[in-house]
């Protein structure tokens, strides 16, 4: 019997989940899966520039097994590519880690968002402090990213960084 499949670390989640070559009608278009973890190991390679062992480390996964995510993530892309595909984005055994908030005092706590509520707090629930931070959950700095998940237009950090 297999063992069973670990969930892989995810710190992104994409807004746009699918990708259609033009000019082909959708009656006539096949599909190349991508899951969610295949696309956070080609945005951690390919995207943010990481090598294999760094990537591995932040999805909490072996070095081999980011390799075997990432060969299968670059062949449905190819395949959809130069075989006229579509490419849907979706499904996978992920987790996605608690982002860790900072307030002004200096008390701090983790928010668990889900998937498709992506909320940020607006004051510390312990003293009620509007001036709270968002620390990246890999490297404990502010999360300066946009479109990371803690990081809405005009809230979270890049507004706070703006202060």
């Amino acid at each position: 019997m297999p063992r069973p499949v670990k969930c892989r670390r995810v710190s992104f989640l994409p807004e746009v989940k699918y990708y259609k070559p033009a000019g082909v009608p959708m009656r006539e278009v096949e599909e190349v899966c991508l899951s969610i973890e295949e696309v956070e190991a080609i945005r951690l390679k390919d995207l943010e520039g990481l090598e294999q062992e760094q990537s591995a480390k932040m999805m909490n996964i072996s070095r081999p097994t980011f390799h075997r995510i990432l060969n299968s993530a670059h062949y449905k892309v190819a395949e959809a590519l130069f075989s006229g595909k579509a490419i849907r984005i979706g499904g996978g055994n992920f987790e996605i880690p608690p982002c860790h908030f900072k307030c002004i005092n200096g008390h701090e706590w983790d928010v668990i968002f889900e998937m498709d509520k992506n909320e940020l707090p607006q004051v510390c629930p312990t003293c009620q402090a509007a001036d709270i931070r968002c620390a990246h959950p890999f490297t404990g700095r502010a999360c300066v990213k946009p479109g990371h998940r803690c990081c809405q237009p005009g809230q979270g950090a890049q507004a706070l960084e703006n202060k």
